[in-house]
Parts: structure tokens; sequence; C-alpha cells
């Protein structure tokens, strides 16, 4: 699949002003900084679609495309980021919440990790909590371009057995490089898979 169209629809706080019309929707959530406006960029093929920053916890609002005229993809605030109010926080929190909890078109929830570091407890902790809350989701290992492929490969393998630990099989993962474009076409299609498979039981 190749993403031809994409528009902002809008900036939401309350996920329940969202346009929840009747299509798939994707969400992309990670660990402040992890790279999730580039990573959407990359999957739109453009640069200047969702704003990216080099200062953490730069998203606080749920920013709604839509895509081919398709289907919907959110950029939802980053968690995990310490430097900041307990208020702001929880309120960040409360957020997210509302959108998992009441967002019953959403067919995968894209979780973002950064492959250069090891598992960290807020990624850990949030896929506990969405496991628990029967959200479907897929792990996206994203800069692989920043490792050699030994480490790459003694990353991803140190984080499977960490997650063995708690989840039995493991949510599908995918390794992307938003700089070279890697795993791009890879997620494309595995989106249009989920989409054949929601249109087949509409």
């Amino acid at each position: 699949m190749e993403l031809k169209k994409v528009s902002f629809i809008g900036s939401y706080v309350d996920s329940h002003k969202i346009p929840n019309e009747i299509a798939p929707r994707y969400a992309v959530i990670g660990r402040s900084n992890v790279g999730k406006s580039t990573f959407i960029n990359m999957l739109a093929n453009n640069s200047k679609l969702a704003k990216t920053s080099a200062k953490p916890g730069k998203t606080q609002t749920i920013n709604v495309f839509h895509c081919n005229d398709e289907w919907f993809l959110d950029d939802l605030p980053g968690y995990g980021y310490t430097k900041t109010s307990k208020k702001h926080r929880l309120e960040l929190t409360k957020i997210l919440e509302s959108y998992l909890l009441s967002m019953k078109s959403l067919v995968c929830l894209f979780v973002l990790i950064d492959v250069r570091h090891s598992p960290q407890y807020s990624d850990l902790q949030f896929m506990k909590w969405i496991t628990l809350n029967e959200i479907p989701y897929a792990i996206i290992f994203t800069k692989i371009d920043k490792l050699s492929k030994q480490q790459l490969s003694k990353q991803i393998t140190n984080y499977q057995k960490e997650l063995h630990n708690y989840w039995e099989p493991l949510p599908p993962f995918f390794k992307v490089s938003s700089l070279k474009h890697t795993g791009k076409s890879i997620i494309l299609d595995y989106i249009s898979r989920i989409n054949n498979k929601v249109d087949k039981h509409s």
C-alpha cells in the first residue's frame, strides 16, 4: 500500500470530540522523543506533516490524520517524560486513558521503542496496561540505523527475552529507520492487511 493522500483533521484534548467515523483507526504512542512524529512523516512521505521537535513532551494533544480517505492515524502524546509537573503528567495520562479506553474503532496501537535502550520500566508498564485492557498493539523498534546489524540483533533479542517474562505469544514487532525509510513498506502492508480484515467483517 502507498499513502497517496494524508489530510490533517485537527488536534484534540478531549478524545470524545474526535470524529469517530466507521473506519479503521491506528494510533502512534511511545516515550517522549522516541520519534513518533518522524515515524508518521515517514509513512506519509511528508517531512512537514507532523511537527517534530528535539524537546521531549512536545506533543500534548491527539493529532488526527485521515489517510487515503479510508483510515485514520492518530499521533498521541508521549509518556515517561518526568521533567514536567505532576499535574501536567496526570492530565496527559487522563487524555491517553480516555482515548484508549473509548476509541472503539482503534484496530492497532503502534508502540514505538527506541531500540538503542534496554527495556524501560515505563514501556513495560504501559504495555502491561494495554494488554490488560485488551487493546491490540504492535511494537515498532525505531532508530535502527543508529546500531550495527550485530548490535541491533542483540538488542531485539534481549528485548524479546524480557517480554517473554510477561507475554506469550509476543505482539507483532517491526524495525524501522525513519531516516532511511527502512520498514515503511512492511508497516503499510501490515495496515493494509488489517484494513482488508475489517472490511470483510463490517
